[in-house]
């Protein structure tokens, strides 16, 4: 996915939906704080976002614009509703999400989480497909790995999971 892709889908779940803000969590949140990220962290063709004003925006949003929708078939990329529950952050990341709002989101606002808070959310998820993500951000020095661990000591998680990230940043 491409930021003008990104920017799109906030522009069409603003209208769908009625809300002006919406949470990007997920690999393509990247695209909030570097827009022309490395491709190798832009494979992925959907966008996770919710809002926190009514939790059912996720299904109107997953409905509409979703997986198989219309608006996936015509585009070729789709907007994925999810929970806030989707990703595991660490306290504070409210305060660090970076905003996409310009005249291609229709004045839809696009919150992405930071980087670092991206990377523990990859971290902790662990797929395979996370954990390389997480090390292209490393190895594109898009990501400190000391900022990682530190904001990982403020995440919620037991200390399997805590470990397990942990393990995984050596």
């Amino acid at each position: 996915m491409q930021r003008a892709q990104l920017e799109h889908i906030i522009r069409a779940a603003s209208a769908i939906a009625g809300a002006q803000e919406f949470i990007v969590v997920g690999s393509q949140a990247i695209l909030g704080a570097f827009p022309d990220a490395p491709s190798e962290l832009l494979v992925s063709i959907e966008a996770d976002i919710f809002t926190l004003r009514n939790p059912t925006d996720a299904d109107l949003i997953e409905g509409s614009i979703g997986e198989g929708s219309p608006f996936h078939q015509t585009f070729g990329y789709y907007a994925h509703g999810v929970g806030l529950e989707t990703a595991v952050l660490p306290v504070g990341w409210e305060d660090r999400l970076v905003s996409v709002h310009n005249a291609n989101t229709g004045g839809g606002i696009g919150r992405c989480l930071e980087v670092h808070d991206l990377a523990i959310s990859k971290l902790v998820a662990g797929r395979e497909r996370d954990l390389d993500f997480v090390h292209a951000l490393f190895r594109y020095n898009l990501a400190d790995r000391q900022m990682v661990r530190e904001r990982l000591a403020s995440t919620p998680l037991n200390e399997t999971q805590r470990q397990f990230c942990l393990d995984h940043l050596k």
